[in-house]
């Protein structure tokens, strides 16, 4: 008997290269919010989401399914994108999983040109739509088709596969700290959080990067927002600032102590990157001389994408 799942993946791997998507074959890109980005007034990361996505011409659908009032939050970003020129926006309501395994809902992933996921509870979006329909069909619109997908708050939370959902903003780093869940995974190798300046979250940070050493700690500040061209580059716009922790080469003594202890980091590296700067190779593949090694390997790190999940 055919399982139900590998035939669905099947299928939509088949479809996703029909003619029915015979458009130019672009890089799948991710804009990763920091929240509270500014929908009023210049609009510079909404305009820069509408135009990964092809300009005003884009189909850009939104899922709101990680707020608590989903239909409030399609309401905004459907006036906001309104503003901003794009004529084919529509919501992709997933109310339950039922919902999230239904047709309806695949086939609006699939016409995308571009996916916004809002803010809310990034533990919410993932409970109704793990391992669902709706999940696959995400992963074939980012990785077949080039989709541009963007999150903001929790919908940036969601987008890397160990997913942050909880945990206070510690003063100094505590083993166990903060949670991990599994996210959507289309960043493998960083965990993200967000609001990260604002709500003084490095602690908790540094504290997740004590349990997942070979992942990247991503912290992205409001109205901000780090675009990772798959493959290629990485580039920060907005106001302030994305901060990046590696502690792949440190020591720590995490499984040493007890849960909630102090924990002892050594040898973590620290990139700072504000808007307006942009990270990666020319067009012969060099990097600039500027930029020390360590941060060429954390870029190579964030740009490789994780698998297409099935």
């Amino acid at each position: 008997m055919i399982d139900r799942r590998v035939l669905l993946t099947s299928s939509l791997t088949m479809l996703a290269s029909s003619p029915l998507f015979a458009r130019q074959r672009r890089i799948g890109r991710l804009v990763i919010i920091g929240g509270a980005e500014d929908k009023l007034r210049d609009r510079v990361i909404l305009r820069r989401f509408v135009e990964l996505c092809g300009g005003p011409a884009a189909r850009i659908r939104v899922l709101s399914a990680a707020s608590s009032e989903p239909q409030a939050s399609w309401e905004t970003y459907r006036a906001v994108f309104a503003d901003l020129g794009v004529t084919d926006c529509a919501p992709i309501e997933i109310p339950d999983r039922d919902a999230a395994n239904s047709a309806a809902v695949t086939d609006r992933i699939l016409e995308a040109d571009g996916i916004f996921i809002s803010g809310g509870d990034q533990r919410r979006l993932m409970n109704l739509i793990w391992e669902s329909d709706a999940f696959r069909a995400l992963h074939v619109a980012f990785h077949l088709r080039g989709c541009c997908v963007g999150g903001t708050s929790a919908g940036a939370a969601a987008l890397s596969r160990h997913m942050l959902v909880q945990g206070e903003a510690t003063r100094l780093p505590e083993k166990e700290a903060a949670e991990l869940d599994i996210g959507l995974g289309f960043v493998a190798g960083a965990i993200i959080d967000q609001h990260f300046s604002e709500r003084g979250r490095l602690g908790r940070l540094l504290s997740v990067m004590a349990q997942r050493p070979q992942m990247l700690g991503v912290g992205v500040d409001e109205d901000t927002a780090l675009v990772i061209e798959r493959g290629q580059s990485i580039e920060v716009i907005g106001k302030g600032a994305v901060t990046i922790v590696d502690g792949r080469a440190m020591h720590s003594n995490h499984d040493e102590i007890e849960s909630r202890a102090r924990l002892e980091m050594i040898g973590v590296r620290l990139h700072l990157l504000p808007a307006g700067h942009h990270y990666g190779t020319d067009a012969r593949g060099r990097w600039s001389p500027k930029v020390p090694v360590a941060l060429r390997e954390a870029v190579d790190q964030l740009v490789t994408p994780g698998p297409i999940r099935g």
